[in-house]
């Protein structure tokens, strides 16, 4: 049996224990799946500790970039996205899912991205690696950020967006939040207004609880398409999964566990 957990500031209403439960369960695998919240300030005094308690974690807002230094070995997408939600206790490799979960979410919500303007909001850890992906997918894409700093530093190593300092009142095919407002302590907010959302056809949001945020309310009020990232944490929990057990993940697969995870309303 797998021994993992999920550790970020406030994991308290995560959904990965179940969903990882379930995708274990159907490849044929058991696991414990512990949820551990972490004051940013204790990060470095318990952050060693997680290796030895271990087999694997996945790593949630705000320490996808702080575990880097105690890994020796960056895979994949963590390489170019310069931040880790996976990581492999023993071999101390980490990893990033996001992505993959991110492109496939869309794909089976039929959201088109080649050629689409796209507004992300947010350039932490999880919305880096919407960016990258958007672009390698062919969107054109803009990204605000409140950090000038964090905005600079995503464009000089990705390139290939429009760096934003203020949300422009412009017509975007589709919004993507990738910041932590509408969750936690912040629920009830939306970090764009109806004005913006009215010229836009779909608002993606990465938060999953609560299913509907504010932001998504007011798109859906204006008959948008929305999408929350429930989907995108269970293809990236998927991904995550296909690692622990080294097996080559499969997107019809995914979507096929998508489907009966939601139907069996875990």
């Amino acid at each position: 049996m797998l021994k993992l957990a999920v550790i970020g500031k406030d994991v308290s209403k995560s959904l990965s224990p179940s969903m990882h439960h379930f995708i274990l369960k159907a490849m044929g695998e058991s696991c414990s799946y512990d949820k551990i919240s972490i004051p940013p300030e204790e990060f470095s005094a318990r952050a060693e500790k997680l290796f030895e308690a271990y087999d694997a974690f996945n790593v949630t807002i705000p320490f996808k970039g702080d575990i880097i230094p105690y890994l020796k070995e960056l895979k994949g997408d963590a390489l170019s996205f310069g931040a880790v939600n996976t990581v492999l206790s023993k071999e101390r490799f980490g990893f990033n899912t996001d992505g993959y979960g991110f492109l496939l979410m869309l794909e089976n919500a039929g959201v088109e991205v080649a050629g689409k303007t796209v507004l992300v909001l947010g350039a932490g850890g999880a919305g880096r690696s919407c960016v990258k992906k958007l672009i390698e997918a062919g969107a054109k894409v803009s990204v605000y950020e409140r950090s000038k700093e964090r905005l600079q530093s995503v464009y000089e190593e990705f390139g290939g967006f429009t760096p934003l300092d203020e949300i422009p009142l412009k017509a975007f095919n589709i919004i993507v939040n990738c910041t932590g407002i509408g969750m936690h302590d912040t629920v009830g907010k939306s970090p764009v207004g109806e004005d913006l959302l009215a010229l836009c056809n779909t608002a993606v949001d990465l938060i999953y609880e609560p299913e509907e945020s504010e932001f998504l309310r007011l798109a859906r009020g204006l008959n948008k398409k929305t999408v929350n990232g429930a989907a995108m944490l269970f293809y990236q929990a998927y991904m995550s999964d296909c690692i622990y057990l080294g097996k080559k993940p499969s997107a019809a697969q995914a979507k096929e566990l998508w489907n009966h995870y939601r139907e069996e309303g875990i």
